[in-house]
């Protein structure tokens, strides 16, 4: 490989890891984001398309000039499970063991490991941009869950005075292929979410039943806000 063809995987790559992060996304912000020209832009969104790893999706409302709706790339199945952890397969079929030889609780008991261990991971980032708010306390989730490669953001939606709520989404899930068969670690994570920003959540979307993004709704308005007791846990909500 030439470095020229080198360089050019690089990019690629940052292309394919952009329409991840921020995707749905448009080819104009890819290349403003990434610094890349038009020319340049179209060429590897082309290649990524080409290989399955991407696709465009239209979204009511969003028009690219002269009343045509605007391209957004979002990152399709096969993208995602490109950037899977290699193990997948060996971990699906471990959790199938343990299910058939101690039943489902099993499989709840290490779903409930699995995400405590996850939390313990996230903990300094949490205590470090976490703040009261449940707003703040979102952002803080986002940031430490992108640290662990679930390409996460946290964003307000329904906007208003008081702010009503926030949207959680996952581009990412290092897992999908688990959790697309064992339900439990999603539930066990919902749970996770929840107890951390002490509102009951409710999961929108998700990666695992072949949406493009893992989305949960996070309530902050005292309106519909549950009341939280200190020997209460939270519920996470419906997936």
């Amino acid at each position: 490989m030439s470095a020229n063809d080198a360089d050019d995987s690089r990019t690629r790559q940052k292309v394919f890891r952009s329409v991840l992060d921020d995707g749905p996304i448009t080819a104009s912000a890819l290349a403003k984001g990434l610094e890349l020209t038009p020319a340049a832009i179209r060429r590897h969104l082309d290649a990524l398309e080409a290989e399955g790893l991407i696709e465009v999706r239209g979204f009511a409302g969003k028009q690219a000039g002269r009343g045509r709706p605007a391209r957004h790339y979002v990152v399709t199945s096969r993208g995602h499970d490109e950037l899977s952890r290699s193990y997948d397969e060996l971990a699906v079929n471990i959790l199938r063991f343990f299910q058939g030889r101690m039943g489902a609780d099993a499989v709840g008991a290490f779903s409930d490991d699995f995400v405590a261990k996850l939390r313990e991971r996230l903990g300094g980032e949490l205590e470090k941009r976490g703040g009261r708010s449940v707003a703040s306390r979102s952002r803080a989730l986002a940031s430490a869950l992108s640290r662990e490669g679930y390409a996460a953001s946290a964003t307000p939606v329904a906007a208003g005075t008081p702010l009503e709520a926030m949207q959680l989404c996952q581009g990412h899930c290092p897992i999908q292929s688990v959790a697309a068969e064992f339900p439990e670690i999603c539930e066990a994570e919902l749970a996770m979410f929840s107890e951390y920003l002490g509102v009951d959540v409710r999961r929108l979307s998700s990666l695992a039943h072949g949406d493009h993004v893992c989305t949960t709704h996070i309530p902050t308005s005292e309106l519909t806000r549950p009341p939280i007791h200190a020997n209460d846990r939270p519920q996470g909500g419906s997936r």
